[in-house]
């Protein structure tokens, strides 16, 4: 007890383990703020002196491409330790404690900067190519990190850790107490908070679509990564959420506001097709989170709903490849495509829903996999002549709805909106219906029952829940979600083909891919997929240059999530207690009568 006790004691208790970098408090904090201003100086630096490097790194006063992101994360590591000495203003930004935040800021100021230099010395050949601003630029950045790892614990150690190695204590110095609760501040202003934070949101996303080489975005996600870390950690994050909780409907207002600015910040099409096709595997992810997410159902199998929408659509679209010579106006082919996967999800699960774990896990998978290689044989040589085989069903016109021709560009408040962005907005317009079947659903009497058969089917069924009933709904749910998708990626492809639909395909969406976005976002929550699907989509479109270590990166990069931050990015509050249950444990001080001594001293 005395050692729980002493784990939850104030982030200023006494602890017997000392910082990794011995430095007096004070001083550490100076050592910080000159190392953070010195690697913040050097981004109005030349880096090198040749334009072969993308990014413009050679002109001196105007910061440009990486040297962005380098002074990005040395302004936050800046802020966060002048938060530090206690500063009215600042302090607002740390309620969790500022050190934990500033040692991730600041390893994400030295990481993109030792990237930087590493990219630019394997690229030009030598470090020779390097000048004085990427040196200056470094050597800020790792006194920073210095300063940093000697600056007090936010959390002292418990009473029986006192002799922890190297490891240990890093680790620990990432730790942060639970955040303060904020002093209540007007409603005008918590609302301006929220609408500054998703304008923020909506220029990092903007940004990481935009990047145009791959050096660019590899910067980019060490800089969103640790930046991110620290805003957690630092109690921020945390904030934030308090916040939108409060104002669930502003909250939702700014959310899609912000999405619905996105195409009209592009000036390229292809970044607006980008940011199509990530909503489309966000929203058939949110759709797979129901059946995952609340449900508990393994599903492996879960693209090929996607693929029955999509396929069904595209036989009544009016396309010269379609061996149905109908053209269904888009309100029908929209009810085609989610009432064909709906019964194709009825018809799988009503047999198989009765099995658990890794065999309904199986079976999905089969099921997946039997989707493909029917849709493969449907050419009129091996079966009927319906899916035109391997080629697929091509040529599928665009979209045309109350004379609103999606495949045309058109002006708009004197922004010219080309073919993608207009589908950008229509599938915009699909993922708010998700989003609201989904939030509807989960906090129904049905969606609780899916949580009880998620967390004991067993106990769920002997409390009177029909466990088969709610998992076939479930199932059937999210196969009409899917195929919602569905309909609206067979126009904006222009095409239908068998292999779009993998298991573990190169590029999303696959089942695979479906599957890693709402575990790496968070299950049973909103955000979590779009984010996780948001990642997903953009890194192998960004890194294409790696696709044949993608299988390999990207399950190394699971194994690292599972092993730091299992719940997700986005954790809602079950998983986060199921995962971290010893860290939630709050003990109040307590007193002995006799002498009033502390229980945190008696303990001690």
């Amino acid at each position: 007890m005395a050692d729980i006790i002493t784990k939850n004691s104030p982030a200023g208790a006494d602890s017997a383990v000392r910082p990794l970098v011995s430095l007096p408090a004070g001083g550490a904090r100076h050592v910080t703020v000159a190392g953070s201003v010195i690697a913040l100086a050097g981004t109005f630096m030349a880096w090198t002196w040749t334009g072969a490097f993308p990014g413009n790194l050679t002109v001196t006063g105007y910061p440009g491409g990486l040297q962005v992101l380098v002074l990005i994360a040395a302004a936050l590591t800046l802020l966060f330790a002048l938060s530090g000495y206690g500063i009215r203003g600042l302090k607002w930004l740390t309620p969790g404690g500022a050190n934990a935040a500033v040692r991730l800021t600041a390893l994400g100021t030295l990481g993109t900067i030792g990237y930087s230099m590493g990219a630019i010395t394997g690229e030009l050949g030598g470090v020779v190519n390097l000048e004085p601003g990427a040196w200056v630029t470094g050597v800020g950045a790792l006194v920073a990190v210095v300063g940093s790892l000697a600056l007090p614990y936010d959390e002292p150690f418990p009473a029986d850790e006192q002799h922890p190695n190297a490891w240990e204590r890093f680790r620990h110095s990432l730790h942060a107490p639970n955040p303060k609760k904020a002093r209540g501040l007007s409603s005008w202003a918590e609302i301006l908070i929220i609408v500054v934070g998703f304008a923020i949101g909506l220029n990092i996303f903007t940004y990481g679509i935009e990047t145009d080489y791959a050096e660019l975005f590899i910067g980019f996600l060490i800089t969103l990564g640790f930046c991110f870390s620290g805003a957690v950690r630092a109690g921020l994050i945390g904030r934030l959420t308090a916040l939108t909780a409060k104002h669930r409907s502003v909250t939702l207002g700014a959310a899609f506001a912000a999405a619905i600015c996105f195409p009209f910040t592009q000036d390229n099409d292809h970044f607006a097709l980008i940011g199509t096709n990530i909503l489309i595997f966000a929203t058939v992810a949110l759709g797979l989170n129901v059946v995952v997410g609340l449900a508990g159902l393994l599903d492996l199998g879960y693209v090929a709903f996607l693929g029955v929408g999509a396929y069904a659509a595209a036989l009544v679209s009016g396309s010269p490849s379609s061996p149905f010579d109908v053209e269904f106006p888009f309100w029908a082919a929209v009810l085609t495509g989610a009432g064909a996967s709906l019964v194709f999800g009825v018809l799988i699960g009503a047999p198989t829903l009765r099995l658990r774990g890794d065999y309904l896990a199986i079976v999905t998978l089969g099921f997946g996999e039997i989707f493909r290689i029917t849709a493969n044989n449907l050419n009129g040589s091996s079966g009927p002549d319906i899916t035109n085989g391997a080629q697929g069903i091509s040529s599928i016109p665009d979209l045309e709805i109350f004379g609103f021709a999606f495949g045309e560009p058109h002006d708009i408040a004197g922004f010219t909106l080309g073919r993608n962005a207009n589908y950008f907005l229509l599938m915009l317009l699909f993922t708010a219906i998700v989003v609201l079947v989904f939030t509807r659903s989960g906090s129904s009497r049905i969606g609780r029952a899916w949580v009880a058969i998620r967390e004991d089917e067993t106990a769920a069924t002997a409390m009177g829940i029909n466990g088969f009933r709610l998992k076939l709904i479930a199932f059937a749910l999210g196969a009409t979600l899917a195929g919602l998708a569905g309909t609206v990626q067979a126009h904006v492809s222009y095409s239908v083909t068998p292999d779009q639909y993998e298991f573990a395909g190169t590029a999303p969406p696959n089942s695979a891919f479906l599957l890693a976005a709402v575990i790496l976002g968070g299950m049973g929550t909103v955000s979590g997929p779009l984010i996780g699907a948001a990642l997903l989509y953009l890194i192998p479109e960004k890194l294409s240059f790696m696709a044949d270590y993608q299988l390999l990166l990207f399950g190394l990069a699971l194994i690292v999530l599972m092993r730091f931050r299992p719940e997700g990015i986005v954790a809602d509050r079950r998983k986060k207690l199921e995962f971290h249950e010893a860290d939630e444990i709050a003990v109040p001080e307590q007193r002995l009568p006799e002498d009033g001594v502390s229980a945190t001293k008696a303990g001690a």
